[in-house]
């Protein structure tokens, strides 16, 4: 029994880790065209005839297989590993097996004459060309079988559903299937179309994404469901992914089949689904054209480019060939990083990484009279909520002072365009942050305004205002995922507190777009989609880990902290543009003298480092900021 086991594995070994060499297979075919011409003797005529012209026979026999030999080697029949079998390996046996029969038959007809009779009939070499078809093919199909049986090792798979059951869900099928670390077991597809349910494909059944689907998934005690690339977009906008997850099944998605690196899927080269591709948004789409022309060849200056929009911004850039990147941020280590990134990718791209505060005025000011950026993207500030209520002086020296100090600049310097970056919570602002960065599109919108009636409009200002992006720098997603990685709790301050979510990439897509068509002045804003229940963002993070375990816990709203955010003052209106996803803010207009002479009074407060007369400097400003479980709420009740 002992020998008989060590026998066993060792053959498990030898034919997991290798392949039949090219001289085997070429015998196996030998060997089935053989057995298909003698077969079809027996067939054709009775044992007695044959035993009587048993020279003929052998004849026939050796004359069928020289000729198949040589078509063998033309279409190469036995190069191919046979455990990775398809289609074309099998259409190349059919062509070479029927141009082979043609010439036997061809000769036969010609030259039979020559010969006994009983060499090569016509009805021999028919049956013989069906029977060495069948046998080549089913010696592939034996192989591939053989192979899976002794590869897979049932102990450790996961029975697996695939959704998806055209082309792009067979093909992972398939490579899954020839994967020789394969651990996925497959039982069956989940389609949704009408015509594909209930067949099979390869070998499992195709079963209805309706209201049985657990039931059916249940009964295959599935473990793993995955999501082809092409029902990615479908799972967003239904309650599958909601039901799958309740039943506690993976949820895996394969990268789309022009980005495989060889026919055979590997297990790592599936991803886990992670919220950020669960969330109901369609996909963005530019004008690649229009927005390559306003950037190609110029000089572009990024500000906060080491930060989470301003280094997608870079990376977006960067494609579309400018003549110089000029990089600033204060963050040291970020913008190391930006520059190992460069040397990366864009080896060959002109770009300065530069480390400046953009409030010192002297400082930018060498900058641009060195590099004269012509295409600005003002992305700097801060831009955490609960920070900037304790640090409200570092608000004001930053966001608005920073961004009046690059905003003059460009205009002295004669900049193109100069696209600021803003945010949702400028609208109806609740805290110091969110009013900080209304000032600054007050600022920005009054200048551009002064210099299109005076006929100075040299420089475009333009402002583009939208909610949270997922995945940035210290946002919520990557804090829950930490939280729940160490086993909780995942803390969400209120359980009705919504949020606007966008990808980085589409919303500095949309930044690029919007830079593209604005002509000075506008405070363009984003479709942001629908907002997202936070609670209900925490539990689907949860149930995606697979973890039983972590608790959610409720902390209550921080400071200057909103259950919603807005991206239109009330009062405000909006314009379309030729952008689906890009609207005009139509906002109240502002003096340009009037706002710098409140603006320089509100930086010089600052520097008195007295929170709350910079605060009540701001709601001077801007009347409609009113704080929000703050201790700067007493101030809007003095002023009410």
């Amino acid at each position: 029994m002992l020998k008989l086991s060590l026998r066993g594995r060792f053959f498990r070994r030898y034919i997991s880790s290798k392949v039949l060499p090219v001289w085997s297979i070429l015998l196996i075919d030998v060997l089935s065209v053989c057995l298909s011409v003698f077969g079809a003797f027996l067939l054709r005529f009775d044992w007695e005839s044959i035993e009587f012209h048993s020279t003929v026979v052998a004849q026939s026999i050796l004359a069928v297989v020289l000729v198949n030999l040589v078509f063998f080697h033309v279409f190469r029949t036995y190069s191919n590993v046979l455990r990775f079998s398809s289609f074309v390996d099998v259409l190349r046996i059919f062509v070479s097996l029927t141009v082979a029969y043609a010439v036997l038959m061809a000769f036969v007809a010609l030259c039979g004459d020559w010969f006994h009779p009983a060499f090569l009939p016509f009805s021999v070499l028919i049956i013989s060309y069906v029977c060495s078809f069948a046998l080549l093919v089913c010696s592939r199909v034996l192989v591939k079988v053989v192979f899976d049986a002794l590869n897979l090792d049932r102990s450790n798979s996961l029975n697996t559903f695939i959704y998806g059951a055209r082309e792009a869900g067979v093909n992972i099928a398939k490579a899954l299937r020839v994967n020789r670390d394969n651990r996925y077991r497959l039982r069956g597809f989940v389609a949704d179309e009408p015509e594909l349910v209930n067949k099979e494909i390869m070998g499992v059944r195709v079963y209805p994404n309706d209201e049985k689907l657990e039931e059916n998934l249940r009964k295959h005690h599935v473990e793993m469901v995955i999501v082809s690339p092409l029902k990615m977009e479908q799972l967003k906008h239904t309650d599958m992914a909601d039901r799958l997850l309740a039943m506690n099944i993976k949820l895996m998605t394969a990268p789309p089949l022009s980005e495989w690196n060889s026919p055979v899927l590997k297990g790592d080269q599936l991803k886990e689904i992670e919220i950020e591709d669960l969330l109901p948004r369609d996909p963005i789409e530019i004008d690649i054209r229009k927005v390559a022309s306003h950037l190609e060849g110029k000089r572009v200056m990024i500000t906060g480019a080491a930060g989470s929009i301003g280094s997608e911004i870079m990376r977006q850039v960067a494609s579309f060939n400018p003549y110089q990147l000029i990089l600033v941020d204060q963050a040291e280590t970020p913008l190391h990083d930006i520059r190992l990134e460069l040397q990366d990718h864009w080896r060959d791209l002109s770009a300065e990484t530069i480390v400046a505060d953009i409030a010192n005025a002297t400082r930018m000011e060498s900058i641009f009279r060195q590099y004269r950026p012509q295409y600005i993207f003002h992305a700097a500030a801060y831009k955490h909520v609960p920070m900037m209520e304790d640090n409200v002086s570092e608000s004001i020296q930053t966001n608005v002072n920073g961004t009046r100090t690059v905003a003059d600049l460009a205009v002295k310097y004669g900049a193109e365009k100069f696209v600021m970056i803003s945010t949702d919570k400028a609208v109806n602002p609740t805290n110091v942050m969110g009013c900080s960065k209304r000032i600054c599109e007050i600022y920005v919108q009054s200048l551009a305004k002064k210099l299109q009636k005076e006929g100075k409009a040299a420089t475009q200002f333009i402002t583009t205002r939208f909610g949270n992006v997922l995945g940035s720098n210290g946002s919520v997603i990557p804090r829950f995922r930490d939280q729940i990685q160490r086993g909780g709790p995942v803390t969400v301050t209120h359980p009705d507190i919504i949020r606007y979510f966008m990808t980085i990439p589409e919303a500095c897509r949309l930044v690029l777009e919007a830079g593209s068509m604005g002509h000075g002045g506008e405070i363009y804003i984003f479709d942001m989609g629908k907002p997202v229940k936070i609670v209900d963002l925490a539990r689907r993070m949860i149930s995606l880990s697979g973890r039983t375990d972590v608790k959610i816990e409720f902390t209550g709203l921080r400071h200057g902290e909103k259950l919603y955010e807005e991206l239109l003052n009330v009062k405000e209106l909006t314009k379309p543009t030729y952008h689906e996803k890009i609207m005009i803010a139509t906002v109240r207009e502002y003096d340009y003298d009037e706002v710098k002479e409140r603006i320089q009074h509100l930086i010089d407060i600052s520097y008195t480092y007295d929170p709350m007369k910079i605060v009540a400097a701001m709601k001077d400003i801007v009347p409609e900021y009113v704080s929000k479980n703050s201790c700067f709420e007493v101030l809007d009740k003095k002023k009410g």
